[in-house]
C-alpha cells in the first residue's frame, strides 16, 4: 500500500475525524492504528509492535541512538509551563497587563501589538510562537480577546515571516536545499542567496497571510467558528470554551499572583529567555561551521531546538530567582513547578501523537505518491506554479510538515522547471513553499500548529477549525496570484493582485456584517 493511493487513506481519516468530532486524541489515535495496521498487513500483534516502535523512534532509535531534537523540544515546553506558572506567581503577567493597558487602549490595539510581535520575531517559528504568546497573552486577556484568535494571529505570522526571511532557520534551510538542488540540475543563472530573495514577491501566500492578520485585527473580522469565541470573550468574559478540557499551557489551579508583583518580574525572565537562545543559536551554528562563517551559514548550521531548551532553563532559573526573592505564604517553588508541568501536558500528548502518525505516514509514502502524480500530469507548463501550490498545499496538510514537503517538492518543482523552461524555476519552487505553509495552517498535525495554540493557552482544535476559514482566504488569494502569474508572468503584478484580493474579501465582508 506504500506509495499509492491507498497512503491518504490514514491522513484524510484523522482529518475526518477532527473535523466531525473534534477530539485530537481520538482522530489521531485512529489514524495512527489504521496506518500501522495497513503496514502490518492487518496484523494485530505486529501492528501493536509497530506502534510501539513508532513511539519509541520519537526518542531512541538503534541506529542513531537517543533523539535529541525531539527530547529538546518536549522539555523546552515543560520548561515554558513552568515559566508561565512562575510569571504567574510572582505577578509579573499581572502588573505587565496593568502596563499594557495604560499603553495599549483598545482590543484592537492589543491585537495588532501580538501581530507586530509575530513580524519581529522572525528568527524562528517554534520560537516566535511560544515567545509572542508568552508577550502578548497578558496583554489580548486584559482586554478579552480569545484564547483562538490569538493563536490564529500566532500561527499566521510565525511560519509566513520565517519563510520570507533570509536570516531564519527556515531562510537558512531553505538556501542550503536550494544550493543543492541548483547543483545537481546545472542551474547557474545566479547562487542559492539570490534565488531565494527572487522567490521572495512570488511567495503569495505569506503575503497574503500577513496582510489578512493585520486586517483581521484592524476590522475585528471574525469569521465561522471565531465569532462564537470572540462574542464568548467579549460579553462572558471567557477566554475558551469552558467546556473543553486539554487547554494547553493554562494552568489547571489558581496560582495566586503576588500582590506586590512588578514588570521585571514578567521582563527580566522573557529577556533572558530571548537573548540566551538567540546567542546560543548563533553561538551553535558558529560551532559547527567554524570561524569565517557568513551569518546565514550559521543559521544554516544551527541547532534551535538545543538554543530553545538551554533558552528556556535559564530563564527559568532566573524566574525562580525572582520567585524565592518575594515572600509566598500560599505558594511553594514544587507547587508552580508542579502547575507548570501539568499545564503543558496536553501539548505534550498531542504533538507526540503528531509525531507518531507523521512518521506513519512517511512510511507509507504519502509524499512520494502526491509527487508522483505532479510529475505525471499533463498541462500548461505556465500554470506549475498554480499546480504546484496546490499539491504542495495538500501534501503539508495531509503530512503536517512544511519542512518535509520543502525537500520532496523543491526538487521535484525544479526538475520540471528545468525541463521546459529554466524561467519557471524560481516562481515553481516558491510556489512550494507558499503551498506547504498554507497546508501547514491547515493541518491539526502540524508542530507550528500546535505550538501556537500551546502559546497562546488555547484548544488545539478550536484554534486549527478558527483559522481555517481565514487561511482559505489566504489560499484563495494565492491561486488568484498564480493564475494571474500563469497568464502574464508579471511577478510584481500577481503579487499585487492577490493583495487586492484579501482586501476586497475582508472589505466585503466587513461591509456586509455592518449593513446587515
Amino acid at each position: 500500500m506504500e506509495g499509492t493511493i491507498y497512503s491518504l487513506i490514514p491522513a484524510v481519516l484523522m482529518l475526518v475525524l477532527v473535523m466531525s468530532t473534534r477530539k485530537i486524541y481520538l482522530s489521531l489515535g485512529t489514524g495512527i492504528i489504521v496506518g500501522a495496521f495497513m503496514l502490518q498487513d492487518f496484523n494485530i500483534v505486529d501492528t501493536v509492535v509497530e506502534v510501539w516502535t513508532v513511539f519509541l523512534n520519537i526518542f531512541y532509535t538503534k541506529k542513531a541512538g537517543l533523539d535529541f531534537v525531539s527530547i529538546y523540544l518536549l522539555a523546552f515546553l515543560f520548561l515554558l509551563g513552568i515559566l508561565t506558572a512562575i510569571l504567574t506567581a510572582t505577578g509579573g503577567s499581572r502588573a505587565f497587563g496593568r502596563y499594557a493597558t495604560k499603553h495599549v487602549k483598545t482590543r484592537r490595539g492589543s491585537q495588532l501589538m501580538a501581530a507586530f510581535l509575530g513580524v519581529l520575531i522572525f528568527i524562528d517559528d517554534y520560537f516566535n510562537a511560544l515567545a509572542v504568546g508568552q508577550v502578548a497573552r497578558p496583554v489580548t486577556d486584559r482586554y478579552h480577546v480569545s484564547r483562538a484568535k490569538l493563536a490564529y494571529i500566532i500561527d499566521s505570522t510565525s511560519a509566513p515571516i520565517t519563510v520570507i526571511s533570509p536570516i531564519s532557520s527556515w531562510g537558512a534551510y531553505i538556501i542550503g536545499t536550494m544550493g543543492g538542488i541548483f547543483a545537481d540540475e546545472s542551474f547557474t543563472d545566479y547562487g542559492a542567496f539570490e534565488g531565494f530573495i527572487r522567490m521572495i514577491p512570488l511567495n503569495m501566500y505569506a503575503f497574503s497571510s500577513l496582510l489578512l492578520v493585520f486586517m483581521v485585527a484592524a476590522f475585528n473580522l471574525n469569521v465561522g467558528a471565531m465569532r462564537v469565541h470572540e462574542k464568548r470573550a467579549m460579553k462572558e468574559q471567557q477566554l475558551f470554551d469552558p467546556e473543553r478540557g486539554d487547554i494547553a499551557g493554562e494552568l489547571t489551579e489558581d496560582v495566586e499572583p503576588h500582590e506586590e508583583g512588578r514588570m521585571y518580574h514578567l521582563i527580566i525572565p522573557i529577556v533572558t529567555l530571548v537573548l540566551t537562545t538567540v546567542s546560543l543559536m548563533v553561538y551553535t551554528g558558529w560551532r559547527e561551521v567554524g570561524a569565517g562563517a557568513s551569518l546565514l551559514d550559521i543559521f544554516a548550521s544551527t541547532n534551535v531546538n538545543l538554543s530553545l531548551f538551554l533558552g528556556g532553563l535559564m530563564s527559568v532559573v532566573v524566574g525562580f530567582i525572582l520567585f524565592a526573592a518575594q515572600s509566598h505564604p500560599k505558594a511553594n517553588e514544587l507547587e508552580v513547578l508542579k502547575q507548570g508541568i501539568q499545564s503543558m501536558l496536553p501539548a505534550i500528548y498531542i504533538l507526540v501523537l503528531a509525531w507518531m502518525i507523521g512518521e506513519i505516514i512517511g512510511t507509507l509514502e504519502t509524499g512520494k505518491y502526491l509527487a508522483d502524480i505532479v510529475k505525471a500530469m499533463s498541462f500548461d507548463i505556465h500554470y506549475l506554479p498554480l499546480i504546484i501550490f496546490v499539491f504542495a498545499g495538500f501534501m503539508a496538510l495531509s503530512t503536517g510538515t512544511s519542512w518535509g514537503t520543502f525537500g520532496i517538492m523543491l526538487p521535484i518543482a525544479a526538475q520540471i522547471a528545468m525541463t521546459v523552461d529554466a524561467g519557471l524555476v524560481i516562481p515553481a519552487m516558491s510556489a512550494v513553499l507558499a503551498g506547504s505553509v498554507f497546508g501547514d495552517h491547515c493541518s491539526p498535525i502540524s508542530d507550528t500548529t500546535i505550538l501556537s495554540s500551546t502559546g497562546a493557552g488555547a484548544n488545539h482544535i478550536d484554534h486549527v477549525l478558527t483559522q481555517l476559514p481565514y487561511a482559505f482566504i489566504g489560499g484563495f488569494s494565492s491561486i488568484v496570484g498564480y493564475t494571474v502569474f500563469a497568464m502574464t508572468q508579471a511577478v510584481w503584478l500577481s503579487l499585487v493582485v492577490s493583495l487586492i484580493v484579501v482586501s476586497l474579501v475582508v472589505v466585503t465582508m466587513y461591509w456586509i456584517k455592518h449593513n446587515k
